[in-house]
């Protein structure tokens, strides 16, 4: 095992670690949100955001771990601050010089794959880390790797905010300064809240709302519209051999149509109506006030644009829609949209069927 060097600046990246009055605080909700996040979407079992003291690691918020501390000499964040502006990783710590040996990798936790994206104070002194780690081996994606950095830069910011707060309490006696810093402070920490709630809502790759974020969304359509006795169908969208899109030209290029696709989708419901990625190479699209026949030659016009689109691939797509029926869920009628999409497979691709009730029910 390698013991970690220390910080050039160390002595001012202590000092700057002090002034947020963060250390031995209680556990508070917005760190530990950025955690779960991190952790769904790196997909591992155990997560953290720590801060390195002087001979400790402290955890503000941990996921997977009954430890609050652990020696600084120990810690993979000790590693990871030393270079303040890149993510760190470690694939597989069992065969990393520096991490033999250690007790966190012969012990509990047994620690076999970590990340960690610093946290940077205001003046950029690397304080800590949103870490995220697992017992086994493992990779993080780009997709990944950018968004546990974007949200260490979330943690950060959190942290600037709690410095904000203890200052405002030192300055009570001046009261028209008080209340205006209060006042920004609240701001952006409903700022903060919303850009947590839009990630978990948010499909990382192409910025569309999710499958999450469109469940909802379907849900409180069908609320409104059938207050107004209108129509409303859904349409699920599939790219045609998208596998061998990734296969042959590589998963970049298939991300470049994902993004291109999205771009389409996303002018061609501008107005009234949604668009949301499902996963992989499926889309959903909601479509208030539309009957099935106006939804699906919307759809055959939605085709042929995508068969335009100008990214030097032929990329076809096939449309599953259905209509909502009276006392139907929303679910049942994704459900029936999405098998008219494999009909829609079945019988040669890059085409429109719409789902028949007669069928559905058969």
């Amino acid at each position: 095992m390698i013991k970690p060097e220390k910080p050039k600046d160390e002595g001012a990246r202590l000092e700057a670690l002090r002034r947020y009055h963060i250390l031995d605080t209680p556990p508070e909700q917005a760190f530990d949100d950025l955690v779960q996040i991190a952790t769904t979407i790196c997909g591992t079992q155990m997560g953290a955001v720590t801060l390195v003291d002087q001979d400790r690691q402290w955890f503000k918020a941990r996921k997977g771990v009954g430890a609050t501390e652990t020696p600084r000499d120990f810690a993979f964040c000790a590693h990871a601050i030393l270079s303040p502006h890149q993510l760190f990783t470690v694939e597989n710590a069992e065969a990393d010089a520096r991490f033999i040996g250690n007790p966190l990798v012969t012990g509990s936790p047994h620690v076999r794959f970590y990340a960690g994206a610093p946290l940077l104070g205001s003046e950029g002194q690397a304080l800590g880390t949103l870490c995220v780690f697992d017992d086994t081996p493992a990779t993080l994606n780009e997709e990944q790797r950018q968004a546990l950095e974007a949200l260490s830069r979330q943690a950060s910011h959190l942290m600037e905010l709690r410095r904000v707060a203890h200052a405002l309490d030192n300055q009570l006696r001046e009261r028209d300064w008080y209340e205006q810093q209060l006042a920004q402070y609240s701001e952006s920490l409903e700022t903060l809240n919303a850009d947590l709630t839009e990630q978990t809502r948010t499909d990382v790759l192409t910025g569309l709302p999710n499958r999450r974020a469109f469940a909802a969304a379907l849900t409180g359509e069908l609320e409104r519209e059938e207050g107004a006795a209108l129509p409303l169908s859904v349409a699920i969208i599939d790219i045609d051999h998208f596998k061998t899109i990734n296969d042959l030209h590589g998963h970049d290029q298939g991300d470049e149509v994902l993004v291109a696709l999205a771009g389409l989708l996303r002018a061609h419901i501008a107005g009234r109506g949604m668009i949301a990625r499902l996963g992989g190479e499926e889309f959903v699209m909601l479509l208030p006030g539309a009957a099935a026949e106006p939804a699906r030659l919307q759809c055959e016009f939605l085709r042929q644009e995508i068969a335009l689109l100008p990214i030097n691939l032929p990329v076809t797509v096939s449309i599953g829609v259905a209509e909502l029926q009276a006392g139907e869920a929303p679910d049942q009628c994704l459900k029936r949209a999405d098998l008219a999409l494999y009909q829609a497979k079945r019988e040669g691709r890059d085409r429109v069927v719409v789902s028949e009730i007669a069928k559905a029910h058969a």
